[in-house]
Parts: C-alpha cells; sequence; structure tokens
C-alpha cells in the first residue's frame, strides 16, 4: 500500500513509492527528461511537476515542444518578467499576463513609462533571475485569506478586484511564490525559474484594464522566451521573413486587393490580379467538387431572422454579427453563416434515401462583426466568402462522406506543399450551455469523428472545448514556408441542425428519417487562406497561380511587332501575358517586372527576332537562355496544366 502504480505514455507501467513526485518520475526515466519537463499530466489533467503523487495514475511528462509546454512556459516567464519589472521598478502593479500565440504579455500600471530603451534592462534581469533558480511554490488560500493577502502584504488591489469579483465566496484559490514575487494564479508553472534560458522584449502598447475604456490605462509589455538560444534565434530570424511576406504590404506592391473608407472597414475590395488569384482558386476547387458529385448553389446575402434563430446561429453568436435589420414586418440578418440557406434548399422538395447523398456546395459571402481593433488585413474581415458545401447523407454513409471531405481537404494542402495535423475538436461536457443536442449525441459524434481519424491514420490531437455548437469537428491545422502553424480547412458533423429544420427524407422501410450534415470547407475563409497564401509564396506565386504568367519585353521599338506575335502565340495557348511596350531601356523594364514577382520575362531583340526564338529570363534566377517559341508555349503550358510549385 506505501505504492503507487504509474501508467507511462507507452501503456508500461512502474512502480513508486506514494509521495513521488512528476520530476522524480522525469528523473528515473532518464536525465534528459528531467530537464525537460516543464509539467505533468496526471489522469489527463495537468498539475505542477513537482507535487506529490498519493494514487495510481496514467500521466505524461510535458515538455516544451507540446503546445501545452509553450502555454506553461510562456506563462511562467510573464510571471518573471513582472518580477523583473517589480525590482527595476518599485511601484508597479500588476494586471493580467497570459500566454498568448507566440510568447506572452502582462497589463501593468506604473510611474514609469515604458520605452524601448527598457528592453535590454528588462531581458538581463529575467535572465538574472533565471539563474537564481528560484523554486516556483504553489499555496492554496481560501478567497478571503488571498483578499487579505494581496491588501496588506502584497498591496495589489487589481488582484484584489478579481478575486472580489470573479470568484466565488467558498472558492479556493492558488498564489505561486519565486522569491520576493508573488502573484495570483491557477498554474500549472515552471518548477523553478532556472527553465528560462532565452528572452526577447518585442514591444509596447496601452491597454485598458479589464478592456474598459472608462477605467485604467495601462502599459501592456510583449515578450518571448524560449528554453534555448537557438529557438529563439530562429523565432527571431522567422519574424524577419514575417515582415517580408506580410500580406498586406505585398498585396498593395501587386495590386492585388484594397480597402477604402468609402466602402467601409474590414470590407475587402478584389483587384483584378487578386481576383484572378481567387478565382483560379474557386475553378481548381470546382473541378474537384465536379469530379466528386457536388452541386452548385447560390444564396442571398441576407436572410430572415427567425431562420438564424430556429439555426441558433442566433443568439449563440449575436455578439459577432451585425445587428438585425427591419425592414416592413419581417427582421433580416446580414448572413453570418450559408449553412441554414442550405437546409431550406434541401426541404424544398421530398427526399428519399435513394437522393442520398446530396452534397450542395457554395462559394458564399457571409458578414461578421468583428472590433475594428481586431481587423487585419485579408486574415480578419467583416466581409469573408467561404469555400462552403454541406453534405446530407444516412447515417450509413457517415463515415464515406467524411473521408471523401477530408481528402478533398488534404489534396488542397498538398498542392501548396503545406504541412498539416489535425485537431479533433469536441465538446467541453463541463460547460454544456455551450452546446446544442444531448450528451448521447455528442458522444456517439465524436466517436464517429474518432474512427474515422484512426481509419485513415490521421495526424491528430483532441482539442477539447473547441467544438461548434452544434456538433464536433476535424480542424486542420497546416505549416507554412516559414513554420508558422495556421487552422484553416474544416470538416464537422451535425445531428443537431437536422432536428431544428425538420430535415427528413423517406427511408427504405417507407418511414420518415433524419439525415445527418457535414459541414465542409478546404479553404475555410478564402480571404483568410489568400492572406496565408500570399505569406507563404511571400508572393512569389507558382506560375499556374499568378496573375500574369509571362511578360513580353522588346528590347526597342524596332521588334513590337515580332513581340506581338509571340504575345498572340501565348494568348492563345491560355497564358495570361503582357506585351511591354513602354519606351524604356531593357533593364528597367526587367527590374520592375520583377519587382511584380511575374514568374517569366520573355527579352526580344534581333537575334531572338530573326531566329523565332525568345530569351527566358525566369524571376528570382535570371537568364534560362534562347529557345524557340513553340517550344516554350509547350513548357510553360505543361507547367500551368500540373499545377507545378
Amino acid at each position: 500500500m506505501d505504492k503507487i502504480r504509474i501508467t507511462l505514455p507507452d501503456q508500461s507501467v512502474r512502480d513508486y513509492p506514494i509521495g513521488t513526485t512528476g520530476l522524480e518520475i522525469a528523473t528515473s526515466i532518464s536525465r534528459s527528461l528531467e530537464k525537460d519537463s516543464l509539467a505533468i499530466a496526471v489522469n489527463g489533467k495537468v498539475k505542477d511537476i513537482n507535487l506529490p503523487l498519493n494514487q495510481d495514475a496514467h500521466i505524461r511528462i510535458i515538455t516544451f515542444d507540446s503546445d501545452e509546454g509553450k502555454d506553461i512556459y510562456w506563462h511562467s516567464s510573464s510571471h518573471i518578467m513582472a518580477q523583473a519589472i517589480e525590482e527595476l521598478f518599485p511601484g508597479t502593479k500588476f494586471g493580467a499576463g497570459p500566454s498568448i500565440e507566440n510568447g506572452f504579455y502582462y497589463d501593468i500600471d506604473s510611474p514609469h513609462s515604458f520605452t524601448p530603451e527598457d528592453f535590454k534592462l528588462i531581458e538581463d534581469k529575467m535572465k538574472e533571475i533565471g539563474k537564481r533558480e528560484l523554486t516556483i511554490r504553489r499555496q492554496e488560500l481560501s478567497r478571503d485569506e488571498a483578499i487579505t493577502y494581496f491588501k496588506t502584504s502584497r498591496q495589489d488591489l487589481y488582484k484584489v478586484e478579481i478575486l472580489e469579483n470573479t470568484i466565488k465566496e467558498d472558492d479556493v484559490v492558488s498564489v505561486y511564490h519565486q522569491g520576493e514575487f508573488s502573484d495570483l494564479c491557477t498554474g500549472p508553472h515552471l518548477p523553478n525559474t532556472s527553465r528560462l534560458k532565452a528572452v526577447k522584449v518585442l514591444s509596447v502598447s496601452s491597454s485598458y484594464w479589464r478592456g474598459d475604456a472608462s477605467r485604467q490605462v495601462m502599459q501592456r509589455i510583449y515578450a518571448i522566451t524560449f528554453p534555448k538560444q537557438t529557438l529563439l534565434d530562429e523565432y527571431l530570424f522567422q519574424l524577419e521573413e514575417a515582415k517580408k511576406r506580410d500580406h498586406k504590404k505585398l498585396g498593395k506592391q501587386l495590386q492585388l486587393f484594397m480597402f477604402s473608407p468609402m466602402v467601409g472597414r474590414g470590407l475587402p475590395v478584389w483587384l483584378p490580379n487578386g481576383t484572378i488569384i481567387r478565382r483560379t482558386l474557386e475553378q481548381f476547387l470546382r473541378e474537384e467538387l465536379l469530379k466528386r458529385g457536388y452541386v452548385e448553389v447560390i444564396t442571398p446575402h441576407i436572410g430572415n431572422l427567425e431562420m438564424y434563430k430556429t439555426s441558433g446561429h442566433y443568439p449563440y453568436y449575436s455578439d459577432s454579427q451585425f445587428a438585425p435589420m427591419t425592414v416592413e414586418d419581417e427582421q433580416y440578418l446580414l448572413k453570418p453563416m450559408n449553412c441554414p440557406h442550405h437546409h431550406q434548399i434541401y426541404s424544398n422538395q421530398p427526399r428519399s434515401y435513394r437522393d442520398l447523398p446530396l452534397r450542395l456546395a457554395e462559394f458564399g459571402t457571409v458578414y461578421r462583426y468583428e472590433q475594428s481593433g481586431e481587423l487585419n488585413g485579408l486574415s480578419r474581415v467583416r466581409g469573408f466568402t467561404q469555400d462552403d458545401a454541406h453534405i446530407y447523407c444516412t447515417h450509413d454513409q457517415l463515415k464515406a462522406e467524411l473521408i471523401n471531405a477530408i481528402e478533398l481537404t488534404q489534396l488542397v494542402f498538398k498542392l501548396f506543399n503545406m504541412p498539416v495535423k489535425t485537431r479533433l475538436s469536441f465538446w467541453d461536457p463541463n460547460n454544456k450551455d455551450k452546446y446544442a443536442g444531448s450528451p448521447e449525441m455528442w458522444e456517439q459524434s465524436q466517436e464517429e469523428i474518432l474512427d474515422v481519424a484512426k481509419t485513415m491514420d490521421l495526424d491528430y490531437f483532441v482539442g477539447m472545448g473547441e467544438a461548434a455548437f452544434y456538433g464536433p469537428k476535424f480542424d486542420f491545422i497546416v505549416k507554412d514556408a516559414i513554420g508558422r502553424k495556421w487552422q484553416l480547412g474544416t470538416v464537422q458533423v451535425d445531428y443537431v441542425m437536422p432536428e431544428r429544420f425538420g430535415l427528413e427524407y423517406v427511408g427504405p422501410e417507407n418511414t420518415k428519417l433524419r439525415p445527418v450534415i457535414i459541414h465542409r470547407a478546404p479553404f475555410g475563409s478564402m480571404e483568410r487562406f489568400l492572406s496565408i497564401l500570399i505569406e507563404h509564396f511571400a508572393g512569389n506565386f507558382p506560375t499556374w497561380l499568378s496573375p500574369v504568367q509571362a511578360a513580353v519585353l522588346p528590347i526597342s521599338e524596332v521588334f513590337n511587332d515580332y513581340a506581338a506575335d509571340v504575345e498572340k502565340q501565348l494568348a492563345d495557348a491560355g497564358v495570361r501575358v503582357k506585351l511591354d511596350l513602354r519606351n524604356e531601356k531593357i533593364g528597367y523594364k526587367i527590374r520592375d517586372w520583377e519587382t511584380q514577382k511575374v514568374p517569366y520575362m520573355l527579352v526580344i531583340g534581333g537575334k531572338e527576332a530573326e531566329s523565332g526564338s525568345i530569351s527566358i529570363r525566369k524571376h528570382g534566377q535570371g537568364d534560362q537562355g534562347t529557345v524557340p517559341v513553340a517550344e516554350f508555349v509547350k513548357m510553360i503550358s505543361t507547367e500551368i496544366q500540373s499545377r507545378s510549385l
């Protein structure tokens, strides 16, 4: 009875004395794991690695390599940064300091006005605190004890307000101590400060306490940390690369899209070049949809408010929707989702099991109300187009249809050479108010999703609480050319909407049955996908996707007629080609088209005109030699048709 049985991720079992800590278990496995260990998952719940274990458990040691590990590492680092700031600038008070997607921030109230000149000072102090190897210790207090502590010992009224306004009277809270610094936090945290090795303070901006413009203006300091200097160096390189690839800058340079205050914030206008790219992507997907038995539909940009009340999008997502508009005696809503419209198409006529699966597809524009401060180029907009589809099928058809939809989504990412991981987004049974449908329905649909993931041997992980309100889903996380991760396409299972809209089909026994709905969107939002694609390629689009695929550049007006003939041959072959007849030197023309990132520049002079050839320059690679026109037409046509990268 003085032993506990610990089951490791590989299902091996080891016996340890009662009271053994996660850190001691990591040490017993390997010295390298001890060095890398940050926290421990005990029966799925993440805890501090230095807490004792007193009963049998399944455990997993968490390291920086995982999303959980990064979250813990960066949240602990925010405490270390707060301690550094407190030591450097006495009198500073602290609001909230969460981890974010890349790093962390802390909102602070300080008499000192922070500037970039302070960053190095803060970094050095954080590294010094790391070298102190301070133990990070958890203490549990009652709510009242914690209030007293932050009124007297720490004298931080921001923490007092959090305790008084958000914590129930009988709740137990935790305070984490490291040396002379303490902070209110649920944890878990690093075992000690020595895990911090590399740090970079990134920026400072202003914020309001608790997001309320009527409250205290605070200073928000952003930073990022890593357990190795090489990881920080890689991240900073990635940041510089990201600046070069910024889709907003490239969108302007390449004349892809624009925003106009006369049109409205967050409402992109597609320019001719951007429209070509978008239509080319749509054409690719339409070809695939045709092969897979989809039919295309078109629905209005607004809908009756009652329809969205029936679906649950209103009020579930009412905060992110534009206000309803009243027309005569009815209320309408700018379309936030395409699905309710598609359900009306399904119910427009009687359906038999012989009609299923029915696959309805639409490039449908939808509208969401985003705060102006959250708008960001094409990646966060108020009007965007989804490559949406809804598959209505029998339960027996569900697995095959899910596999088909996932294969289509994988095809999209493979086309652009983007590695993909899959998140199985499940509901949070401890927060049932967020979801529609019964617990039994959720358990069934999640088992079906898990079965498909295993059948397809997907590289997946489970995201609890990430489901849509009407069902679980596959979310696809892709990695771009510089290693950034993006959540793009999605495939969702839905048993809720058929009930809400009374959707039926007649089964083989002449009984009325409910279909299952699959929601799927390989690109997700065309706008967001394009923002990522622009940055993935740094505007250097593959030839098949480039707005202009070749530019014909005569070195003088003497060769304009031959250049026009070359242009015609390319255009007749379906190549998007431009003829540059400007009275400029050839060097200027080449530099200009290089800036526009056109894949091929075809230089024409006397030798080319005499031999019926062209001199090829490839974007970023320079001179490629001289070939007959017909040979180049065949070469570029093959490159376009194969959608080569």
